[in-house]
């Protein structure tokens, strides 16, 4: 039998005929499917978690398999097994929106129970696997970098940060003694944070997990930083010759609420100030917003700490402050897109007076007044 001509051609090209692939279902198509009253068209992820996803996915690639390995039988109400990013969605939500426990599982579809125990067993890895994205500058290059930086702003040479405490105010019962401690200035239950901010808003060091009723400047003297500082093993690098020979050793600058000091320096404070001081003031000031910038954003980006917290465990909150803090410098750190687009203000304690503190240092006054003559 003659075969039939191209035949054999038909047949390899039914052969190389391959059925088309369905398309990749990518985790944010599930997950905004689950979303209670909401549909994948009426919500973004951007606009859901306000980060990018290259954020997202760094922070996963950070803590998602530990947080597996924590509890493998975390499910929704379906039964379905949680993802390793179904989890740490979950826990940004909760720390980026500050609802409440029964809000966030309606919303997402889970037991507030699950969602509890979620958000902590991720505040418990970020601890340890993002800590490195919050510390004191450990090169001599990467502290000059921050001084140069910093002189751009506004003109003040070596300085090496700026200082300033907000309150994470929290929902408690003061009928308890006990909690006495914790009450304000403005009568409200707050535990403090105090923050040493770079030029670009990154927190270089901070503490937490003391009383609201505290002064700034108790604050800043049970902190260690201050003993570092004091013993000369923090801002120790390089001095500045000033225009009249004086040296001027690194510091960091701060509001009136908290001490004059050689390696803090403040505005001047009462009437009847000279031009050198007021321009050294308006330096200052200008510079110092950075501190007050940062801990806005830190607040409005994860509300969790923003508002009143209903009753947190008092040593629990100080954890959930620090990975907060993590966060913030990790959306630096990866120049996020998202939250570069995003205004923040520079008030981070609308409710609460300027402290000043009455504690100036005598060779602190001296080198004060060098540097506003020499600017």
């Amino acid at each position: 039998m003659v075969p039939i001509r191209g035949m054999k051609k038909r047949k390899s090209d039914e052969k190389d005929v391959m059925p088309p692939l369905p398309p990749p279902v990518d985790w944010w198509d599930d997950f905004s499917r689950g979303l209670h009253g909401q549909s994948k068209d009426q919500v973004t992820f951007e606009s859901f978690f306000k980060i990018s996803r290259k954020t997202f996915d760094y922070i996963c690639s950070l803590v998602g398999k530990e947080m597996m390995v924590k509890s493998v039988k975390n499910s929704d109400f379906s039964g379905t097994l949680l993802t390793s990013k179904d989890r740490v969605a979950i826990a940004l939500r909760r720390l980026s929106s500050g609802e409440s426990l029964s809000l966030i599982g309606e919303e997402l579809g889970v037991h507030k129970s699950t969602v509890s125990k979620i958000t902590w067993q991720f505040v418990e890895v970020m601890e340890e696997k993002g800590l490195h994205h919050l510390r004191w500058p450990s090169t001599v290059e990467s502290m000059e970098e921050i001084k140069i930086n910093f002189e751009k702003i506004w003109g003040l040479p070596n300085c090496c940060g700026a200082i300033d405490a907000t309150h994470i105010v929290f929902g408690s019962n003061l009928s308890d003694s006990s909690n006495h401690v914790w009450c304000d200035q403005e009568k409200n239950c707050s535990m403090l944070l105090q923050a040493i901010v770079d030029p670009e808003l990154r927190f270089l060091d901070i503490v937490t997990g003391w009383p609201g009723s505290l002064t700034n400047s108790q604050l800043l003297r049970g902190s260690t930083f201050h003993n570092l500082a004091e013993e000369g093993n923090r801002l120790n690098g390089r001095k500045l010759d000033l225009s009249d020979k004086t040296e001027l050793r690194e510091y960091i600058i701060g509001d009136p609420g908290f001490p004059l000091l050689p390696w803090l320096l403040t505005p001047y404070q009462g009437r009847g100030l000279s031009d050198v001081q007021c321009n050294f003031n308006k330096r200052l000031k200008e510079t110092h917003k950075v501190a007050q910038r940062a801990l806005a954003k830190l607040k409005e980006t994860w509300k969790i700490i923003h508002g009143t917290m209903w009753r947190p465990a008092k040593n629990h909150l100080p954890r959930v402050i620090l990975v907060c803090c993590i966060l913030h410098n990790i959306l630096i750190d990866l120049q996020d897109e998202v939250q570069s687009n995003i205004s923040f203000s520079e008030d981070h304690d609308p409710s609460y007076l300027q402290q000043v503190s009455d504690c100036t240092d005598e060779v602190a006054s001296t080198v004060r007044e060098k540097l506003a003559l020499h600017l």
